[in-house]
């Protein structure tokens, strides 16, 4: 079992912990904390919460997590050992004489520091070469990226171990190859940072109107195409080259405070286009532009799940549509199967062979159960008094294709609603054709006791509303169908 000493067990120790820990390493940490025990199970608690969802195969076995009061006990046998000491350079360094006297040589010390430049923490090291900067990103357990920063002591052999181990806990380690304060990342940000306090100070925008300009708009398009891709697709169909043409004018401009720039020459431009073209020319405009489309997309649906930031955006204007949209009990056609769903398959809909996956076919019709639910009273504020729906069983058969970007309807008829029992059939339609029906049978339950109990009397009327209206419709062809006993091939 491969094992990991953390030395620090702060936020980001933590972090470092259950990455290792989830991923099957065993850990042991050594900080002097007396809350340290407490800090690191909060955040391995919520570890395992997230972790997990990230991946489409099950994690390894946990690891053994141990906590020691002597760092030399704790950094024995360890082929990594994480520093996340305080960000004093005294301290590290005296912390670093104290784990190599006791670790084995031939393992990796990587630091979380996020400004000192590794030359300076291997300063006065009998073995510099072990001692790399690894600065990651909170929380660690989710976040891939890890600032791999080493010098000319750094053996190539430890540094493409160093890689092959980080990558392994599923992080991408970004190798910087040239050391400087603060690596790559943290000097944008503190760009960033440090025009925002003007913004602020001079009256410009709130700290909310500034976070709002960041997740509203350029920040999406960031964490899935960084910067030099992102305006090379604003170039058009020129490029980078176009872009630069255009907008580095502007670089002479004051439109901030940070006006240490560049010299906007010709060869800087040649520079900055041929990497970009290195980087992306292998796609055209157009291709970059469905790649970052797809991934726009995905992204804020992940968004409107948490209902956050540019999320909530699209699920209040969502709403506002639904209203309009969709009919309720009182404007709706009740003697024909309801309206219960309308929607554009979404792009993170389909799979490898192109069309709606299965599980997508559920999350549709689940959704049109959820409509129906609304319909007859069971809305979030009936949920919230402490009844609902539970769904028993479900039958779906798939009867046609569905590709993104289709629009789709969904229409209920309700076979049963009656006491705690509701039996209900959608039918999916693209256009006017039939493409897949769902047979649902659902109990109401009261959410204390979590057993099967009446509806409210609002919701038994409502019911019975439909059922009288509906009486005249035919039992739907499929319903009550289950999957056929496969006949035996003749021998």
């Amino acid at each position: 079992m491969a094992r990991a000493a953390i030395i620090g067990g702060g936020v980001i120790g933590g972090g470092w912990a259950a990455r290792f820990l989830l991923n099957g390493w065993d850990v042991r940490v050594f900080d002097p904390d007396p809350e340290a025990q407490r800090k690191i199970g909060e955040v391995l608690d919520n570890a395992r919460r997230s972790l997990p969802g990230l991946s489409d195969l099950p994690l390894p076995d946990e690891g053994t997590l141990s906590f020691h009061d002597d760092l030399a006990e704790a950094v024995e046998g360890a082929e990594w050992i994480q520093e996340s000491v305080p960000e004093r350079l005294d301290l590290k360094l005296k912390v670093y004489a104290q784990i190599q006297a006791a670790c084995e040589e031939g393992a990796i010390i990587g630091s979380s520091t996020s400004g000192f430049k590794p030359s300076e923490l291997q300063e006065g090291s009998d073995r510099p070469g072990q001692i790399v900067v690894t600065h990651p990103f909170n929380p660690v357990y989710l976040l891939p990226l890890i600032e791999l920063v080493t010098t000319g002591a750094n053996e190539a052999a430890l540094i493409d171990r160093a890689k092959g181990l980080l990558s392994s806990l599923g992080l991408f380690p970004l190798h910087v190859k040239k050391e400087i304060d603060a690596h790559i990342a943290d000097r944008f940000l503190e760009a960033v940072w440090r025009e925002a306090l003007w913004l602020v100070k001079d009256g410009i925008a709130t700290t909310e109107e500034v976070d709002e300009a960041i997740r509203m708009g350029f920040g999406i398009r960031w964490a899935q195409m960084g910067l030099f891709e992102t305006y090379r697709v604003a170039g058009g169909e020129a490029g980078m080259r176009h872009f630069m043409a255009q907008f580095g004018p502007a670089l002479k401009w004051p439109w901030t405070k940070l006006m240490d720039v560049p010299e906007f020459t010709d060869e800087l431009v040649d520079l900055i286009a041929d990497q970009s073209d290195a980087q992306s020319g292998m796609h055209s405009i157009r291709e970059l532009e469905r790649i970052r489309d797809n991934n726009l997309v995905a992204m804020m649906r992940a968004l409107k799940a948490q209902d956050w930031g540019a999320g909530a955006v699209l699920n209040a204007h969502d709403a506002g549509r639904k209203r309009d949209a969709m009919p309720d009990i009182e404007t709706a056609d009740l003697a024909q199967p309801i309206l219960t769903l309308a929607r554009a398959v979404p792009l993170d809909w389909t799979d490898y062979n192109g069309h709606m996956t299965e599980s997508r076919y559920l999350d549709a019709f689940a959704g049109a159960t959820d409509r129906f639910m609304e319909i007859i009273g069971c809305d979030a504020d009936y949920i919230a008094s402490g009844g609902s729906y539970f769904t028993a069983e479900t039958h779906i058969r798939h009867l046609g294709e569905c590709h993104a970007g289709a629009r789709i309807s969904v229409r209920t008829q309700m076979l049963l609603g009656q006491g705690k029992k509701l039996h209900l059939f959608h039918s999916m339609y693209e256009g006017e054709e039939l493409i897949a029906t769902c047979e649902s049978f659902l109990l109401h339950v009261s959410l204390e006791t979590r057993r099967p109990c009446a509806p409210s009397q609002e919701i038994e009327d409502s019911m019975a509303r439909i059922a009288a209206a509906q009486s005249g419709l035919e039992y739907p062809q499929g319903a009550g169908s289950s999957i056929r006993k496969p006949v035996p091939m003749a021998e």
